[in-house]
C-alpha cells in the first residue's frame, strides 16, 4: 500500500490517537546516510514532543536489516507473544520486498501474517519494489480464509490509501512523494491485473500472434462451410415442406371466392365455418419463425491458457522495463519528513535546518540529476535535480520557508543586512551573539570555502576538479590563470579565506561571473537576484552565535566524513600504513568490529547534526 502525499499526516495522527503507557516503542530503521540522518533528527523531534518512545537502529546494508528484522521486528509479532506496533524505515528497503527481508511474510492458517507490525517505508532510492506498493496488505492472505475479511478491510483502492482508513492493522505502508500517483499508472495496471490472474504454469512456450488468429479464424470458417453443407444437403425436403405449405393456401383461397361470388346470404353455420377457414387460412400464411442464432464458440482450454500466457508476458514486460531502469533518486525523505512537520503544524527552524542539510547532501553526493559535482544548463547556477525542475521547486518551497521563520531583524533599522546580501559577501559570522537563524547565501560551489583557504576550497571542489583536470599540470596552469584573471594572487589565496582582503571578498563574485564562462564553469556562483525575491541557485547558511557559521554544504561534507571514517579519521605510520583502531578493523574477518565502527560513527554524526 502507499500513502499519497495529501494524507501525509493521516498515519501519524492516528499513532498519535491510539498511543498509551503501555504501548511498544516506536522501531526507526535508519541507513547510514546524511540525508536518513536528516530525517531520523525531524522524525525524533516530533516523537519527543508528544512523549512517544522510540529507538533508534542504525542499519548498514541488507544483512544489517535481516539481522535487525530477526532480532527486533519479529518479536513485535502479535503471534510470538508481542504486542504490535510501528515500524519506521528511513532510506532502506525501498528496493527490496520489505515484508520478506523483516520476516513478516510467514503465513499461517487464519493468521496475520504481519502479526500486528505496521511498517512506515520512506525512502528516495528508485526503482521501488511494486510489491510494497500495491501489495503488502495483510488482508489479502485473510480474504482467502475468511469471507469477511473484505468488508473489514479498510478502503484501499489499488493500493492507494484513501482517507477512510484505519490504521493500525498492520502491514506495509509506503510514504509517496507524489511519483506512484504521477509516474506509476502503466505499472499499477500490469502489476494488478498479474495479481488477479489464475496461476500458470509457462514452458517457454512461443506464442505468435498471427498462429492464433488463424486458429480463430480457421474454426470461424469451418463452422460456416459446414452450414453452407448442411443447406445443400436440405433444400430438397425445404423445396417440399414449402409447396405443402403453399397448395392447401391456393385451393382455400379459391374456395372462399367462389362462394363469397355464389351465394350473397350466408346460414350462421356456414358463416362459422367460412370464418374458421379465414381464420385457418391466416394462421397458414404467416412466415415460419426463425431459427435461433447459432450459439457462440466456447474456446478451446489450449487456446484460453495461450490467451492467458500471452496477456501474462505483455504485463511482465511492464514490469521488467521499469526495473531496468537503472537506480535513481527520487525527492529526499528529509523534505518529505519536513512536510510531515508542516501538516502537523510542527515546523522551526531546527527541522527546517535539517531539512535543508539532507537536501544539499543529495546534492553533493551526485544522488540527483544535477548536482555540485555535475554540470547544469542553468544560468541562474542552480541545479535541477530529481526529474527536471521539481529539484529546483523543492529548494524554491525551502528559501520560502526561510523567508517566513526568519522575518527581518526589525531592530536593523539600518537596513545592513539587506546590503550584506546584496553586496553578494558570503556570511562567515552571525549578526549577534544569540543569532541562530538561517540565511540566503550567494554560495559558490566550493567546499569548506570557511574553514579552508580560496585556493584549497577550488582545488577540492568536485565541480571544478572534472573540469579544469585539476589532477594533472595543465589543469593546475589553467586554476592559476583563472586566479590571475581575477586579479588574486597566490599569496591572497592561500590565505584562510576569514583572514583576506575585504575588497577582494567583494569583488569575488563578480570576478567569477565574468572569467569562470570563459573555461566552461558557467553556473559557479548564481547570479544577483534579479528578479524580486527569487534568489534561484542560492545556498543556506545558519549561525550559532559566536560559536559558528556553517552552510549546509559544508555540514553534509561533515557528517558524511564522520560516517565514513569517524572523527578520529585514518592514521597511517610511515610506510602508508594504517595502525591503531582502524587497522584493527580493515583485518577484521568476521565483520564484527566494522558494524560496531559504523555504529559508532552513526551516533558520531547524530550527535553532530543536532
Amino acid at each position: 500500500m502507499y500513502l499519497p502525499r495529501s494524507l501525509i499526516s493521516h498515519l501519524y495522527q492516528h499513532l498519535l490517537r491510539t498511543h498509551h503507557s503501555q504501548s511498544p516503542p516506536v522501531l526507526i530503521l535508519v541507513a547510514l546516510e546524511p540525508d536518513a540522518l536528516c530525517a531520523c533528527r525531524i522524525l525524533t523531534s516530533l516523537l519527543k514532543r508528544d512523549y512517544i518512545p522510540h529507538k533508534i537502529q542504525p542499519v548498514a546494508g541488507y544483512n544489517d536489516l535481516a539481522t535487525a528484522g530477526e532480532q527486533l521486528v519479529q518479536p513485535m509479532k502479535r503471534q510470538l507473544g508481542g504486542s504490535g506496533g510501528v515500524v519506521v524505515c528511513l532510506g532502506v528497503g525501498g528496493m527490496v520486498d520489505i515484508s520478506t527481508v523483516l520476516g513478516l511474510d510467514n503465513i499461517a492458517r487464519g493468521e496475520d501474517p504481519s502479526g500486528g507490525v505496521q511498517v512506515w517505508l520512506i525512502d528516495a532510492r528508485r526503482p521501488w519494489n511494486l510489491g510494497n506498493i500495491f501489495a503488502g496488505r495483510p488482508e489479502d492472505a485473510l480474504q482467502v480464509i475468511d469471507g469477511n475479511a473484505r468488508s473489514r478491510a479498510p478502503e484501499v483502492v489499488d493500493g492507494q490509501i484513501q482517507r477512510s482508513y484505519r490504521p493500525g492493522q498492520g502491514g506495509v505502508i509506503v510514504y509517496d512523494d507524489g511519483d506512484i500517483d504521477e509516474e506509476l499508472a502503466v505499472e499499477r495496471e500490469a502489476y494488478i491485473s498479474l495479481l488477479k490472474m489464475p496461476d500458470v504454469e509457462d514452458d517457454g512456450e512461443v506464442l505468435d500472434d498471427s498462429d492464433g488468429a488463424s486458429e480463430v479464424a480457421g474454426s470461424i470458417n469451418g463452422w460456416r462451410h459446414s452450414k453452407k453443407r448442411k443447406s445443400w444437403s436440405d433444400r430438397e425436403d425445404e423445396d417440399e415442406d414449402e409447396e405443402e405449405n403453399r397448395r392447401p393456401r391456393q385451393r382455400r383461397r379459391s374456395r372462399s371466392s367462389s362462394t363469397v361470388t355464389s351465394s350473397p346470404t350466408h346460414s350462421p353455420r356456414r358463416r362459422r365455418r367460412d370464418s374458421a377457414c379465414s381464420s385457418e387460412s391466416s394462421s397458414l400464411t404467416r412466415p415460419p419463425p426463425s431459427s435461433p442464432p447459432p450459439a457462440p464458440l466456447q474456446a478451446s482450454p489450449r487456446k484460453l491458457r495461450r490467451r492467458l500466457l500471452r496477456l501474462r508476458r505483455k504485463h511482465e514486460a511492464v514490469l521488467h522495463k521499469y526495473y531496468s531502469l537503472g537506480s535513481t533518486y527520487s525527492e529526499p525523505i528529509s523534505s518529505i519528513l519536513y512536510s510531515l512537520a508542516e501538516a502537523l503544524g510542527r515546523e522551526d527552524n531546527d527541522q527546517l535546518w535539517h531539512a535543508i542539510v539532507g537536501v544539499s547532501s543529495l546534492e553533493l553526493y551526485g544522488r540527483s540529476m544535477t548536482g555540485v559535482g555535475i554540470s547544469t544548463s542553468l544560468d541562474a547556477g542552480g541545479s535541477a535535480g530529481w526529474g527536471g525542475q521539481r529539484g529546483e521547486r523543492i529548494r524554491q518551497v525551502l528559501r520560502d520557508e526561510v523567508r517566513r521563520l526568519n522575518p527581518p531583524d526589525p531592530s536593523d533599522t539600518r537596513g545592513e543586512n539587506a546590503r550584506g546580501e546584496a553586496s553578494g559577501v558570503i556570511p562567515t559570522t552571525a549578526r549577534s551573539p544569540t543569532d541562530t537563524s538561517i540565511r540566503l547565501s550567494p554560495e559558490p560551489r566550493f567546499l569548506l570555502i570557511r574553514h579552508w583557504s580560496l585556493y584549497d576550497s577550488m582545488l577540492h571542489s568536485p565541480y571544478l576538479a572534472p573540469r579544469l583536470h585539476i589532477w594533472s599540470d595543465v589543469g593546475r596552469k589553467r586554476l592559476h590563470k583563472l586566479l590571475a584573471k581575477m586579479g588574486v594572487s597566490l599569496s591572497q589565496c592561500k590565505q584562510n579565506y576569514t583572514h583576506m582582503d575585504m575588497d577582494l571578498k567583494r569583488g569575488l563574485r563578480q570576478s567569477l561571473l565574468t572569467y569562470a564562462p570563459m573555461y566552461g564553469l558557467e553556473g559557479l556562483v548564481p547570479p544577483p537576484a534579479s528578479h524580486g525575491m527569487g534568489k534561484e541557485g542560492w545556498g543556506f547558511v545558519r549561525s550559532w552565535g559566536w560559536k559558528a557559521t556553517l552552510s549546509a554544504v559544508d555540514v553534509g561534507v561533515i557528517v558524511g566524513a564522520i560516517l565514513e571514517v569517524g572523527k578520529s579519521g585514518t592514521h597511517a605510520d610511515a610506510t602508508g600504513k594504517a595502525y591503531g583502531k582502524q587497522r584493527e578493523i580493515l583485518e577484521d574477518e568476521d565483520g564484527s568490529l566494522e558494524n560496531q565502527a559504523w555504529v559508532e560513527r552513526f551516533w558520531e554524526a547524530y550527535d553532530a547534526l543536532g
